[in-house]
């Protein structure tokens, strides 16, 4: 089996183990017991995922010829994107509504179909099926383009899972110059305003605004570059495995005493190809925390799951970061068992000194680089044909 087949078998069985496990999690959410039988599937999907991960482990142990591609890094060219179709709230373009515009996209399409959306606020809740392959949401630029809904856990047969505002089910989506929204706000708890259950999804220039669980980074292969990231509690969630680059991530006053994470990552095995990584971004708060800070203390994350990735890669660390770092998410939950790591983090929050003693401070850069582009999302297979920035090394 060629080294490409053997990694998306480990990233589809990854994934199919994160979707037992949030159906799980829906049931629990619903006020069902956990089944037996869910169990036993369980039980089979990690048996599966080990044997997958073996395979791999052995290939990588074989001398390989090693090249660095050309396209290591790349910036945005001059390029014009052409839409196919506009969507425009005042009527100029040939629909008024995306949902609508989603109607007309070519199912299965092996080109890129651009819908350009129009500057406007579009109060529409929708998902991207799985049908419409190589799609892309073009928009006029943050805060010009928003897409906004409300939906929350606080209303009737809504989950997490589906509160989103926007869910993205089809591979290969790209998103750029758009603001996502869920107005929900803090009191409703759990509000998506974005879900990816996608494989090959990436955003460039938008904007993530929440609260709790803003960002749902649900499964599968996904890259973040130069997006802006609003929320308060565990406001970058999931169990995919993503890449965020050059982005700024903004802690928003949470409700009174709440404590505010800015990921929580849910992987549940070892051999999950999965995990967070932040590479060169800006862990900052709005001005109505910082002006509050003492009151709401604010941390890189805490694990939502047993085997939690979260890296941070020479990223700015505002004060607004408490000395400690990481929160426990209930007493001794998952310590001894996730991954934490910072790699060269800097700023007046970025000091090590008072870390908790279950995180990772990384020197080595062969290891860091386990948490690059290149690495965690096999970035140089499907990156280059995005032409969006980015960089698959450290």
């Amino acid at each position: 089996m060629k080294a490409s087949d053997l990694v998306n078998a480990h990233t589809w069985m990854s994934a199919a183990l994160t979707y037992h496990t949030t159906c799980l999690d829906g049931l629990i959410e619903a006020g069902f017991d956990e089944h037996k039988l869910l169990n036993k599937a369980r039980e089979s999907l990690s048996t599966c995922l080990a044997a997958i991960a073996s395979l791999r482990k052995n290939q990588e142990q074989e001398p390989q010829i090693i090249k660095t591609p050309h396209w290591v890094s790349k910036s945005v060219g001059n390029y014009t994107i052409l839409p196919n179709i506009t969507v425009a709230k005042d009527g100029s373009g040939q629909f008024e509504n995306i949902t609508a515009a989603l109607a007309a996209a070519p199912t299965k399409s092996s080109s890129r179909f651009v819908i350009y959306i129009k500057q406007g606020t579009y109060l529409e809740t929708f998902e991207v099926p799985r049908n419409l392959l190589n799609l892309m949401f073009l928009g006029d630029g943050i805060g010009k383009t928003i897409i906004t809904g409300n939906k929350s856990v606080q209303d009737p047969n809504i989950t997490t899972f589906t509160s989103a505002t926007v869910a993205i089910r089809a591979n290969n989506f790209i998103a750029q110059d758009i603001t996502f929204q869920n107005t929900a706000g803090a009191i409703n708890h759990q509000a998506v305003a974005v879900r990816v259950t996608a494989d090959k999804v990436a955003f460039f220039r938008c904007s993530f605004e929440g609260f709790q669980d803003t960002l749902y980074a649900h499964s599968l292969r996904q890259f973040y570059t130069q997006c802006e990231i609003y929320g308060t509690v565990d406001y970058i969630f999931g169990n995919a495995a993503a890449i965020f680059q050059n982005c700024n991530l903004y802690a928003r006053l949470p409700m009174p005493k709440q404590k505010n994470t800015y990921t929580a990552q849910g992987r549940t095995d070892p051999n999950q190809n999965t995990g967070f990584s932040f590479q060169n971004c800006a862990v900052d708060g709005t001005p109505e925390l910082k002006a509050n800070i003492t009151q709401f203390p604010t941390f890189l994350g805490r694990p939502w799951k047993e085997y939690a990735v979260t890296v941070f890669l020479k990223c700015y660390e505002s004060a607004v970061v408490d000395p400690a770092g990481w929160l426990e998410w209930s007493g001794d939950f998952a310590l001894q068992t996730l991954f934490y790591g910072e790699y060269f983090c800097y700023g007046p929050g970025g000091s090590t000194v008072k870390r908790v003693d279950w995180s990772t401070q990384i020197f080595d850069s062969s290891f860091a680089s386990k948490y690059t582009a290149m690495s965690l999302v096999n970035g140089d297979e499907w990156l280059p044909t995005t032409n969006l920035p980015y960089t698959l090394v450290l």
